[in-house]
């Protein structure tokens, strides 16, 4: 049990507020802006932090406190940093009017309430808040309209929450955290972030709804100027690429409908039909003519070189069967000139031994016998 004293403020400042030696210790309380007292377990702040006049930006995170303290002789803060304490409520903030940024993460609220009076807030932490089991984050829909002109960081990660429907009107935010809920509903999603045309960086992972097909590219259509999803940037391409499919699949989604409203029940099929990517008429290749060929000829020139070609095999075709036929009766004819010539060369020779002496011949009877 801590509470916050004067020479515990005093020892909260950094090196160059230093006390000075002819300053009072009220003075120098005044004149500090910036208080660093986190995780110094305290678990009540009393009166004396109302001395600090111009402070500017207080630390009191990872401390025990109960609720937020009262601040409002603290009319210059900008900057308070209360997250992981055990704060239940949302409350004694109305008098900081200039406060820009509040982070209220890892707490116990349950309700986003009591910002009505904070016009100039920019960002707003309050993730991971520890509530029973069973309960999700709730917005109170005046404290959101109140600061939605002026809010442009939202961190509610964290919180069960199974929709964002409730931050619709938010539609000035430059960043919303919103991973680790229970997000399922992508056409919910769509209309939300749809509004909101100058978020650059959303962050979703954690969520069930991340899990279904063509998740990434579904949310950067969704918003048109995000530049970071889940951590990761965006590139030029991808979007232009992605945007313009979107724009043609909406105009053939009017086109279906308007076909749809205009056409009667039995010419529905024939107007979907009308839907689908036009195919191009190509003209049909003229017939194929067997053989090769020789580019550059004009067409009757090579009609008049292919029937030469015919003719010629024709002809070629005609010869060879000719002279096969010839063949074959040569062989014949070789044949018997081949006897009658050996015949006429055997003759002489038979009338020469007919001629031989009759010593020569045997007695007369050999020749003859011979013969």
């Amino acid at each position: 049990m801590v509470k916050l004293t004067i020479d515990l403020i005093a020892r909260g400042t950094s090196g160059y507020t230093k006390k000075k030696r002819d300053e009072s210790m009220q003075q120098y309380l005044k004149r500090l802006t910036h208080l660093y007292l986190e995780d110094r377990c305290i678990d009540e702040v009393g009166e004396d932090l109302s001395m600090c006049r111009n402070l500017t930006v207080l630390y009191l995170y990872d401390n025990q406190l109960l609720k937020i303290p009262i601040l409002h002789h603290n009319q210059h803060l900008t900057m308070l940093y209360l997250q992981n304490n055990d704060i239940h409520k949302i409350e004694n903030l109305s008098p900081l009017t200039r406060l820009i940024k509040l982070y209220l993460g890892g707490n116990c609220i349950t309700v986003i309430e009591g910002l009505d009076k904070l016009e100039h807030l920019q960002e707003l932490h309050i993730e991971n808040q520890r509530m029973p089991p069973g309960e999700k984050l709730l917005f109170d829909p005046r404290t959101l309209r109140a600061i939605s002109s002026s809010l442009q960081v939202l961190n509610i990660a964290g919180n069960n929450l199974d929709s964002i429907k409730d931050i619709e009107c938010l539609r000035n935010l430059y960043q919303l955290h919103a991973n680790d809920n229970l997000l399922t509903d992508m056409k919910e999603l769509a209309h939300v972030i749809g509004g909101m045309f100058r978020l650059w960086r959303l962050d979703l992972m954690g969520n069930p709804l991340c899990h279904k097909a063509k998740y990434r590219d579904r949310v950067i259509v969704m918003a048109k100027n995000l530049d970071v999803l889940d951590g990761k940037e965006i590139s030029e391409t991808s979007r232009r690429f992605l945007h313009s499919w979107h724009d043609a699949r909406e105009v053939q989604k009017k086109r279906r409908e308007e076909h749809l409203r205009k056409g009667s029940g039995e010419f529905r099929d024939s107007a979907l039909l009308r839907e689908l990517p036009p195919v191009k008429d190509y003209p049909r290749p003229p017939p194929k003519i067997p053989g090769y060929m020789m580019p550059g000829l004009p067409r009757k020139q090579f009609d008049e070189i292919l029937a030469r070609t015919n003719s010629n095999l024709a002809e070629d075709t005609t010869q060879q069967t000719h002279s096969a036929s010839v063949k074959t009766r040569s062989g014949i004819l070789r044949s018997n000139n081949f006897h009658s010539l050996d015949l006429q060369r055997m003759l002489p020779l038979s009338r020469s031994l007919t001629r031989l002496p009759q010593h020569l011949s045997g007695g007369g009877g050999r020749g003859s016998h011979l013969l």
